[in-house]
């Protein structure tokens, strides 16, 4: 297949394109089982070193640039991947066999995050400065002058997802975060969409070089293997890794970083089961709604989502017999979908015929099957006992699967909860007073998810300032941080303390004069005024 799109196959090293080694790859359409054009080359470690040393030059002149600027340079961005039009939404659907509308929906999320962010940093009380003034008359001992803002890292390596081939991909909202910090970004590309990666990382060089900031700003680099991310993870100039997908490949990074000489942070999103509990009054004022509800979030996007609510705990009861049974129909007449990859189908079948072959699992309904790259929607039940008695029961199937887990009472169930690892989300539908007779469950469910939803569905994470995208291990590798919105930033900068320092040498948001007039605790009172 040949699209109206000129790609080179090579790495982006700031400016220039480079191929040095002669492996290669080539995308693959999971709509049709053909390999697309062109060839692209595999990245050499002469070129991820000139990657990071390109990075780690551009690092001061980011570091000393305003938040006006670098905001400057996330709408400019902004503006260039839009500017792509219809060749990004076809080369994005011919190598993820997403529809158009969606991908169309997923670039205005990417447009619309990055102008987000540039709002935020061009405002610029995010950097959280902290001013106690000096008191030398203080007794015993004066007060010293202390100031302290949050600063840039350094060079961050990003991996770009495959389920969100722009949103959380070469410029998505890990690596906006990280521009709008001040730090340079390496992309590792997804083997998955390299040539809507290259498009994407031809736009943010063109903003680069409009907005006039340093070749080493931004960088991709290519590669269908593991070595060429293994060895960004552990090159010296590498500060800080942000990273979208597995348990197996996050855990791999962060293992790979907290063994170097210099450990350094990694930021891994690694999906969840996402608990998604129904409770009988919840059942018998919309029942209807809910497996409605229940079966588009769980089937949207051929259940390719970190969100998607793999694991559905329910009260036994007439009231949760018909609920099942209406959401396996729904499951029953659900078309087989295109999935993102041979690989991901693959493990998708694997971990269905796992789970159903457990003793004591039973298998609701199912989908039509497809032939190829497809994945068929899947819904199994068991009981509290045999959950509890299989752990493996517990580990995320990514596709269209659903585990209904039919609990003896609200004990049983909280028994269940307390037994699950760290989660990005956790919903709850029950009345007002189900909530309150069992206040232990929400206790439960809020020590173990990064978002707790009542009366909704998780899939769908609105980008805002709110938002926390993240949770305990193994959810993601620090559940301080979230990868959507504006608190994304916190991940990719560091406090650094002022003491004594004089008004010229201070940055601007420490001055005396607040000259970008931000939000700032002075002397434990938040003020915008100088002094």
């Amino acid at each position: 297949m040949v699209l109206p799109v000129t790609l080179s196959g090579a790495q982006f090293i700031g400016p220039e394109v480079s191929r040095d080694a002669p492996a290669e790859f080539s995308a693959f359409a999971p709509a049709t089982g053909k390999a697309l054009e062109p060839a692209f080359a595999e990245a050499s470690a002469r070129e991820v070193d000139a990657a990071m040393a390109l990075a780690d030059r551009a690092f001061p002149a980011l570091y000393a640039t305003s938040g006006t600027r670098r905001a400057e340079l996330l709408e400019a961005i902004a503006d260039e991947i839009t500017a792509l039009g219809d060749a990004l939404i076809e080369r994005a659907g011919a190598e993820t066999g997403l529809p158009a509308a969606r991908l169309s929906g997923e670039r205005g999320r990417t447009v619309s995050q990055l102008k987000l962010l540039a709002s935020t940093v061009r405002e610029g009380s995010w950097v959280n400065a902290r001013i106690d003034r000096a008191d030398p008359a203080r007794q015993p001992l004066p007060k010293p002058d202390v100031r302290s803002m949050l600063r840039p890292l350094g060079p961050v390596v990003v991996f770009a997802a495959s389920n969100f081939p722009l949103a959380f991909s070469v410029a998505g909202g890990d690596t906006a975060a990280a521009l709008a910090a001040g730090n340079p970004v390496v992309v590792k590309a997804h083997a998955a969409h390299p040539g809507t990666s290259e498009l994407v990382a031809g736009a943010i060089q063109r903003a680069v070089r409009r907005c006039n900031f340093p070749d080493g700003t931004f960088s991709m680099l290519q590669s269908a293997g593991y070595e060429v991310g293994v060895q960004l993870v552990r090159h010296p100039l590498t500060k800080a890794v942000a990273f979208t997908g597995s348990l197996a490949g996050g855990r791999a990074l962060f293992d790979a970083a907290v063994t170097r000489p210099e450990p350094i942070p990694v930021f891994a999103e690694m999906g969840s089961q996402n608990p998604l509990i129904v409770l009988p009054g919840a059942i018998a004022a919309r029942g209807a709604d809910l497996a409605a509800g229940l079966h588009t979030s769980l089937t949207m996007g051929v259940g390719q989502f970190c969100t998607n609510p793999g694991l559905i705990l329910v009260l036994a009861g007439a009231a949760t017999e018909g609920f099942v049974t209406a959401l396996g129909e729904r499951v029953a007449s659900t078309p087989a979908g295109t999935m993102l990859a041979p690989r991901i189908a693959e493990g998708y079948r694997q971990g269905v015929g796992k789970a159903s072959a457990i003793k004591g699992v039973s298998v609701v309904a199912q989908g039509s099957a497809g032939d190829g790259c497809t994945g068929t929607a899947t819904l199994l039940r068991t009981t509290a006992a045999t959950f509890l008695a299989a752990p493996e029961l517990a580990h995320e199937i990514f596709g269209p699967c659903g585990l209904v887990v039919e609990c003896a009472d609200m004990a049983e169930l909280e028994r269940v909860v307390a037994t699950l690892g760290g989660q990005l989300t956790a919903t709850l539908h029950a009345t007002d007073e189900e909530l309150q007779k069992s206040p232990r469950l929400f206790e439960l469910l809020e020590r173990r998810v990064g978002r707790v939803i009542v009366g909704g569905f998780p899939t769908g994470v609105e980008v805002c300032h709110a938002m926390h995208h993240g949770g305990p291990y193994p959810a993601t590798t620090d559940s301080r941080f979230t990868s959507v919105g504006t608190g994304a930033l916190l991940r990719f900068a560091r406090p650094v303390c002022y003491q004594g320092v004089s008004d010229a040498l201070l940055p601007e948001e420490l001055r005396n004069g607040n000259p970008r007039h931000i939000l700032r605790l002075v002397d434990g009172n938040y003020t915008r005024e100088a002094f």
